[in-house]
Order: structure tokens, then C-alpha cells, then sequence
């Protein structure tokens, strides 16, 4: 799998070969003796309509410092539309980028640099900017016309009210005509390079690498090398405007970060999560199936697996979801590792056929990339509303699996322990990821081979049982002792023909029974296999073992509440975490590391779904903290709101 990835090499936190900034991309000239500032972190906003670039923009920028050796984090933003109002605050597209020389863990709280394309990507992220943040604005594109369409009365960068933050009036637009005048391209077309301009400037600043930018755009506009290298000119170009011009009179160099020796690369959540399936079939021994039917933001899934047929990936995009995972159980029954993805509103349709991969005791992977809801609700957000969704949202007694990655490279992780408890417990398991984890990137070690699990299956070859009589049958639902999994029989092998369907089996045999009493003990049967899946205990944070409140999350919260913890932490607070992988089951300490503290605090990006489950099932008051913006947490609020339950406490109990 190696050889498919782009990879960077980050040792020991040393420089690696070609890890340096790379020189002036201009030819012949050195660069300025302008002060270079030395930084240990920066968080970069860029920000502008959807077709200005902005993803692009900063995924390049992202991709350079990952080749640099820096720890990092990102938050694409984008509206649902493929073409949003252009210059409207609905229409506004985002990436912040924070980047670090030591280990960080979110996409930070707030920008130390915003690049504003236009009106609406100033006022739509001002709100966000602390005092003393650097603005870098398109001044080509504040006409009256577009100012009075996002409420502006008056120009804000004549009217003194940014006066509180570093201003960079810079004519994006004019400065990439100039540079492409010779170019032949016309006006329309040249100006939509002004984004690449403004990532030459931002390089240059911030001493990223650009080999791999320009190699990127000769790739990406190989069928149109005119375009290519229109965007590699105006990408120059920014470079060379930030070594000359007066208004950039300090460069900022962030160190790479000090990283366990190893191979790594850049990865979002979605990509991860591809790896690790294909990693996972690999290590079972079984062909990959994906039936899927596209939705955000789940869909990049697909895309991906379609490309890795070379690594026995079949992928079949489906007229609907419900035929996507139809042909996904249907490609368990026949012995590959069945897989498919969806969203919220597809996990609704698909809850039916989930049902009956319950009964029928097959392994699938059902890989929900959570977003806003309800129905259609906020596609291209974030959310962690659908917890009670993957634990009840079916018909009858069907308990399933919850497997739920933390971060974007954990992704990866989580689709190989999905596959495992899957393959070992012959059942379908819920698989919860969200938006922020899906489109979010961070460096991720490529982990050696032998580090992988070993998720071999044997699948029944013969007769399992012996009749009164003493003839030797095969009986497909004779189960495992340890595991309570059920035979997986492969169609087509001589002597294990067997029935299934969605109406109750009898034990054992598998014959179509209507026995009350049988159907007491399936039902029993099966939560007991999955009440009995052997997963890690949870593991508890607390460095100081005088914490009295403990910090509950699970899923994407833990870079957040991380962050906050360390916050808590280094300002005197003594405070616990845990974060939970495993939501069905849950590890079998969890009831006695939540009595083990005097107040539980538990962030979600719901109304409070696991304090639920909590409460109902250890009685303890487990107090929420909720959050449903589309957006993750704030470091900086969870840790207001750890602070004030540590000071409650210290009020009422001394």
C-alpha cells in the first residue's frame, strides 16, 4: 500500500532531504535581507467565494507544510451548494490551517492570519480574529456594489474600523493579470489564478516549500499546459511580490515539529478510513465490497476505493442507498468483507437491511460520516447527532457494534477495528465518523505491516454437527463458544446449504421457527455476543490522581477537550480525561471510572446523546455540554467550562 501514497519522511523532528523551505521559485534572484521572525505555531484562515479556490488554496499550503515536518490540523468550510451566491456571507468558503513545531490537536480557536478574497469572506470571519491579526485583503474586490451586498455601509479599509489588526491591502486580482498578461489567456481565465498568487505569498511568508505545488499543477492541468503554467507564473509571482514589496517587512519561519521517527504523509479522515479498509481486507484474507450511493460527506469514500481495484476492491455505485447496502450484505453472504457508506439520511434508509444482517449474523461494515441534521438538514457541517441512531434505529431487539475514530489519521485505526470485532463476532458494525474528522487533515505514520492486526477468517469447510442419529450435518447457526459467532459459509461450498432471510431461525439449525421460547433465546443470544466483544478498558488521563472531575468525550471531540484539558492543566487545574472509542459495547471499567470522580463532564456536538446512555446505564449524573453549530468545540470555551465545574466543586465541597 506504500507505493500508492505520496509520502514525506519526518525523523526525529530533524529536517529530513529536501524538508527545507525551498528557494525563490524566480530565477536568478536572492531573496531580500527582510527580518525573519521565528514562531512555534500559526493558525492561517483563507477565505473567499467557492469559486475562488480557497480548498485548493489551502490543501496546497497544507500539503507543503506536512512535506515540511510540521504537526498540523485543518477545518475546510464550505457551503452545501456546488456554486454558492457568489459574494454573499452564504457563499463564503474557508480553510484555516494551524501549524506547529510541537504536537497540536486542533485546527486552533482562532486565526492569527485571515486572506479575505472579497467583502463577504472579511465580515464573515472577522468575528473570528483576535486583536493584532494579520489581514491580507483583495482590495480589487471592495467595490460599492459588492460592499452593499453584504451590508457594508462604508469601505471598512478606509474607514479606520480594522484598526486593531495588521492590514495588508493587496490588489490580488491586478497583480495576477500583470503577471499573466503574456500568458495569451483571456481576462476571465487568468483572473481565476489569483488564488495560486495569493498561496505564492503566504509560501513566502511562511518559508513553505513550493517544489511540490508546481509539480501538483503540471499534474493537475497536464491535458492543459497553459494553464498549468499560468498557474505556476501567478503562483510566482506571489512569491516574488512578498521578497519585494514594502508592505510584507517580516517573513515567519515555524520549525518541523519533533515527530516519533518514522515514515509519514498528510491524510484526511476519509482517505484514512480508505486505507484502513483496504488494510483490513488485506489482513482477513478476504476481496473488498463497497456498495455505496453517493452523499456528503461520505462520498470521497468511494472515490477513493474505486481507485485501488489493483488491490482486489470491487465498488459499485448503487441507484440508491438502500440498494448499496443490499448488495454490500449480499457480497458478505458470499464471503468478502462487505462494506458501505453513507450519512445520516442514508443510515435512516438503510436501518431495514442493517436489521437483517443482525439476523443473519453477517459481518458488514456500516460507516456513517455524521453531519447536520435533521433530514437534509446542513450537508457540508459537522455533527455528532446520530449516536442514538446507530444504537437503536432499528425494528425488534438488533443490537450492533459502535466503533467511533477521535482524529483524522485515528480513522484509519478505527476501519481495522471495525473489520476486526465485524469478521470475529459475524455482526454489522456501526462505524462513526463525522464531517470535521471526513474532510480535516493532520500528518499521519505509515505504519509497518507486521504493526497491522491479524484478521485472518476460517470459514466453515464441512459438517459442524451430529444428529441423534448419528449422520453429520452442518448447522449454521452452531455457534463459537468464546465468540457466540455463528459458521460463515461460503455459497457454492458441497454439504453447507443453508437458509436465511429476515424471519427468526432456530437455534442451531437455522430452520425458520415461530417458537416463542426460541425466539426469547435469539433474541438474549445476540445481545450477549455483543455485550461480549472483547474491547480495550478505558483508559483515564489524570497525571495528578487528585482530580475530582472527569472529562467524558468520544468521536472528534478529543482534539477539542484535549486541547482544553492542557489549557486546565497549565493554569493549575487538576482535572481527568477519557475518551471513548468503544460505544457498544462500552469497555467494562467505564462504571467504575465515572463513580470514581466526584463530576463527569461530557462535550458533544448533539443535545447530549452519550449523557444519556450514561445515565440510563451507570446512574450517574453525567452533566452535557452541548454544541450543534456545524462546527467543532473551541478549545478555549471547554476549557471555561472545565474551569467552572472544577470551581463548583472547590465551592460546595471545599
Amino acid at each position: 500500500m506504500t507505493s500508492q501514497v505520496d509520502q514525506s519522511q519526518a525523523v526525529g523532528g530533524s529536517d529530513g532531504e529536501g524538508q527545507g523551505a525551498a528557494p525563490p521559485p524566480s530565477t536568478g534572484r536572492s531573496r531580500p535581507a527582510k527580518p525573519i521572525r521565528r514562531l512555534d505555531r500559526v493558525i492561517i484562515r483563507f477565505a473567499g467565494d467557492s469559486g475562488d479556490g480557497m480548498q485548493l488554496t489551502g490543501d496546497r499550503f497544507t500539503s507543503e507544510t506536512a512535506s515540511f515536518g510540521n504537526d498540523l490540523s485543518t477545518l475546510p468550510n464550505f457551503p452545501a451548494e456546488i456554486r454558492a451566491p457568489a459574494g454573499t456571507l452564504p457563499g463564503v468558503s474557508s480553510f484555516q490551517l494551524h501549524f506547529a513545531d510541537h504536537d497540536i490537536l486542533t485546527p486552533g480557536d482562532a486565526p492569527n492570519v485571515l486572506v479575505a478574497m472579497n467583502p463577504a469572506a472579511l465580515k464573515a470571519n472577522l468575528p473570528d480574529l483576535p486583536r493584532g491579526a494579520e489581514i491580507i485583503v483583495n482590495t480589487d474586490e471592495f467595490t460599492k456594489r459588492a460592499l452593499a451586498k453584504v451590508g457594508y455601509p462604508a469601505d471598512p479599509l478606509a474607514d479606520g474600523s480594522l484598526s486593531a489588526y495588521h492590514l495588508h491591502k493587496v490588489p490580488l486580482t491586478t497583480l495576477t493579470l500583470e503577471a499573466l498578461k503574456e500568458s495569451g489567456l483571456a481576462r476571465k481565465d487568468a483572473e481565476r489564478a489569483k488564488n495560486m498568487f495569493a498561496l505564492g505569498l503566504l509560501s513566502w511568508m511562511y518559508h513553505r516549500p513550493t517544489h511540490g505545488t508546481e509539480r501538483f499543477l503540471r499534474q493537475k492541468f497536464a491535458k492543459k499546459p497553459d494553464i498549468a503554467e499560468a498557474n505556476i507564473r501567478a503562483f510566482r509571482a506571489g512569491w516574488n511580490f512578498g521578497e519585494t514589496t514594502e508592505s510584507f517587512a517580516v517573513s515567519y519561519e515555524i520549525p518541523p515539529a519533533r515527530l516519533p521517527a518514522g515514515t509519514y504523509r498528510n491524510i484526511s479522515g476519509n482517505l484514512a478510513l480508505s486505507y484502513g479498509l483496504i488494510a483490513a481486507a488485506k489482513r482477513s484474507g478476504l476481496p473488498l465490497f463497497l456498495g455505496s450511493y453517493p452523499i456528503t460527506p461520505a462520498s470521497d469514500i468511494l472515490h477513493e476505493l474505486s481507485r485501488h481495484k489493483n488491490f482486489g476492491v470491487r465498488t459499485f455505485q448503487a441507484e440508491d442507498e438502500i440498494a448499496g447496502i443490499g448488495a454490500a450484505l449480499g457480497a458478505a453472504f458470499g464471503g468478502a468483507l462487505g462494506v458501505t457508506t453513507t450519512s445520516g439520511p442514508g443510515v435512516a434508509l438503510k436501518s431495514e437491511t442493517v436489521g437483517l444482517a443482525v439476523s443473519l449474523e453477517l459481518p458488514l461494515l456500516v460507516v456513517d460520516i455524521q453531519r447536520g441534521g435533521p433530514s437534509t438538514g446542513l450537508p457540508t457541517k459537522t455533527e455528532q447527532a446520530d449516536l442514538l441512531q446507530a444504537m437503536f434505529g432499528r425494528n425488534g431487539e438488533a443490537p450492533v457494534p459502535i466503533v467511533a475514530p477521535a482524529t483524522p489519521a485515528d480513522c484509519f485505526d478505527a476501519a481495522l477495528e471495525a473489520a476486526r470485532i465485524a469478521v470475529a463476532y459475524r455482526t454489522p458494525v456501526m462505524l462513526l465518523s463525522d464531517g470535521y474528522l471526513a474532510n480535516g487533515s493532520e500528518p499521519w505514520r505509515i505504519p509497518e505491516v507486521d504493526e497491522l492486526p491479524d484478521l485472518r477468517v476460517e470459514f466453515a469447510s464441512g459438517p459442524n454437527h451430529t444428529l441423534e442419529d448419528g449422520s453429520e450435518v452442518f448447522w449454521p447457526y452452531k455457534r463459537d463458544p468464546q465468540t457466540l459467532a455463528r459458521p460463515w459459509a461460503v455459497p457454492g461450498t458441497p454439504g453447507l446449504e443453508h437458509r436465511i432471510g429476515g424471519i427468526e431461525k432456530q437455534d442451531g439449525s437455522g430452520n425458520i421457527s415461530y417458537d416463542p421460547a426460541n425466539h426469547d433465546l435469539m433474541v438474549r443470544t445476540r445481545q450477549a455476543k455483543i455485550d461480549g466483544i472483547t474491547v480495550p478498558e478505558l483508559a483515564v488521563d489524570d497525571p495528578s490522581g487528585a482530580a475530582r472531575v472527569l472529562v467524558l468525550g468520544w468521536g472528534s471531540t478529543y482534539g477539542p477537550i484535549t486541547a482544553a484539558v492542557r489549557r486546565v492543566r497549565a493554569d493549575g487545574g487538576r482535572v481527568a480525561q477519557a475518551h471513548l472509542r468503544h460505544l457498544n459495547p462500552f469497555p467494562a471499567n467505564l462504571g467504575a471510572v465515572l463513580k470514581a470522580y466526584d463530576r463527569v463532564v461530557v462535550p458533544e456536538m448533539n443535545l447530549g446523546q452519550l449523557a444519556l446512555l450514561l445515565r440510563a446505564r451507570y446512574l450517574v449524573d453525567a452533566q452535557s455540554y452541548n454544541q450543534v453549530r456545524g462546527l467543532p468545540f473551541k478549545a478555549a470555551q471547554l476549557a471555561d467550562v472545565l474551569f467552572a465545574a472544577i470551581g463548583t466543586l472547590e465551592e460546595n465541597h471545599g
